[in-house]
Formats: structure tokens, C-alpha cells, sequence
């Protein structure tokens, strides 16, 4: 009996614990969010006058209008485009790279495997100054499409790295099936493996797209003029126009991530289910 109070004492230790802890992350994660989407409705001087996170006087969408009009659509459109086609391009090559290393035998499977793993650990501010001049040589400098080449390269070790070790969970026996049905390794890959990795490349869309979506030291260093910067240049860009329009800022940070929170809605399932199968099977 004193050993079954022992365990039910720590189970109600060990619970209120992680639920402190929850708590306290939650806080940590929500309160900005609020503060941000609260102060964005509010005039100019309002937050000044009156507390920061209590609510506005009326529900004023100046903010918003000035902000839309000012030039977001042209940042939006360029994050987007850039997002899409790097995204594309990441997963396809992550992919094809990671079903051999998954699944073929080969002598320089693990080194190569290795130095993908090993391209990890590269800071990307390194990089900065000879990405700048390959850009201006290839004539790519001050365009949005110099930044889809570094952001497919940093994000392949970490897509490669992941999807491998997905792919190498997947049971063998389905191959052999479809090896004994007449499947060649194209469509092996094309039609048993893409399919069955649909949650790990959902994991990986979703965290490769919010560091893509973020990205600001490529996007200030290879971008110049206005109209060919991204969304996250948008906001030091207003933060330079409106520095004592704390309220427009708000405004502007609360439309740069309101597309991943709508992404992360839609698609947290697979998120969540990429993640436990990763962590069961891997």
C-alpha cells in the first residue's frame, strides 16, 4: 500500500509539474500574440494613455488600411512566390536524395550521408559576402530569385537528415511486394515511398516554410530596391516609416504572420502526426 501512495504521490507531482511548466509556455508563447493583435487596433496615443493590453476604445482598422495600402501586397507577393518555388524545390530534392541514402547499398552512402549532416553545422552569416558576389555575377543581385538557391541549400541538410531516417522506417516488405508486382525503383519511389512520406515532407513544408518565411539576412543582403524585397524587409522597412506609430507596427507584424498561423491550422495534423511517427518509428 505505501508503495501504491508513493507512485499515485509522484504521478500528482510529476503532473502538476508539467502542467506548470505548460502553463508558463503557453504564457510565454500567447502574451505577445495578444499584446501585438490588441495594440493594433488601437490610435496612435492610445497605448500610451491607457494600459497595453487593454482593449481599444473602438475597433479601428486604420492601421490595417494605411499598412495595405503602403506597399504590403508587393513585399507579400514576393514572399510568397519565393516561399512556393524554394519550398517546391527543397522537398523534390530532399526526396530524391534521401530514398537512396534510405535505401540503396552503396560504398559512399554513409559519407555522403555524412557530409550532408555535416553541411548542418555551416553558419549562414559565413556565407553572406560569397553569396552576395556569386549573386552579382550570375546577374541574380537585387532580385527575388538570388534568394531561392541559399534558401534550397540550407534547408536540404536538415530535410535530408529528417526524411532519411523517415524513410528508413518504412518496412521493406512493402517494396518487395510491389518489386514482386513488376515495380521498377522509379515508380517505387514515385508510388510507395512519396506516398507513405507524406507526413515527414508536411513536417519538413511546415518547418522549412516558416524559416523561409522569416528569413532576413539573405533577403537584406541579395535585395535592394523595394520591389523585390520580402515580407520580413516589410517590416523593418515600417518599422523605419511609422517608429512612432506603435500601433501600425503591430498591425504590420500581425498581417507578416497571420498566413503561418492559417498554415499551421491547416495543416497541424500532419505536423503532429509526422513528428510521433518520427519519434515511434525512428
Amino acid at each position: 500500500m505505501d508503495e501504491i501512495k508513493r507512485g499515485k504521490i509522484k504521478s500528482i507531482i510529476s503532473w502538476t509539474i508539467a502542467f506548470i511548466l505548460a502553463t508558463f509556455y503557453v504564457l510565454v508563447s500567447v502574451l505577445p500574440f495578444i499584446f501585438m493583435v490588441i495594440n493594433s487596433f488601437k490610435e496612435r496615443f492610445e497605448m500610451l494613455v491607457k494600459g497595453v493590453f487593454e482593449l481599444p476604445d473602438s475597433l479601428n482598422l486604420s492601421n490595417f488600411t494605411g499598412v495595405l495600402t503602403g506597399g504590403f501586397w508587393n513585399y507579400f507577393k514576393n514572399s510568397v512566390i519565393v516561399l512556393a518555388i524554394s519550398l517546391a524545390l527543397l522537398l523534390m530534392i530532399s526526396a530524391c536524395a534521401s530514398y537512396p541514402l534510405a535505401r540503396f547499398k552503396f560504398k559512399l552512402a554513409n559519407p555522403l550521408y555524412a557530409l550532408i549532416v555535416a553541411c548542418m553545422s555551416i553558419p549562414l552569416h559565413i556565407t553572406l559576402i560569397p553569396v552576395f558576389k556569386m549573386a552579382q555575377k550570375t546577374h541574380m543581385y537585387d532580385t527575388i530569385w538570388a534568394l531561392i538557391g541559399p534558401y534550397v541549400a540550407f534547408g536540404i541538410p536538415i530535410s535530408v537528415f529528417i526524411l532519411t531516417s523517415f524513410m528508413k522506417s518504412i518496412p521493406r516488405e512493402i517494396e518487395e511486394s510491389a518489386e514482386i508486382d513488376g515495380c521498377n525503383k522509379y515508380m517505387m519511389f514515385t508510388r510507395i515511398m512519396l506516398p507513405l512520406s507524406k507526413a515527414g515532407l508536411s513536417t519538413l513544408a511546415i518547418y522549412n516554410g516558416v524559416n523561409m518565411w522569416n528569413e532576413f539576412s539573405f533577403a537584406y543582403t541579395l535585395t535592394q530596391s523595394i520591389e523585390n524585397r520580402t515580407l520580413p524587409l516589410a517590416v523593418w522597412e515600417f518599422q523605419g516609416q511609422y517608429s512612432m506609430n506603435t500601433p501600425m507596427i503591430m498591425a504590420v507584424l500581425t498581417l507578416s504572420v497571420l498566413p503561418m498561423i492559417i498554415m499551421f491550422i491547416f495543416f497541424q495534423d500532419k505536423l503532429v502526426k509526422g513528428m510521433t511517427a518520427g519519434a515511434i518509428k525512428g
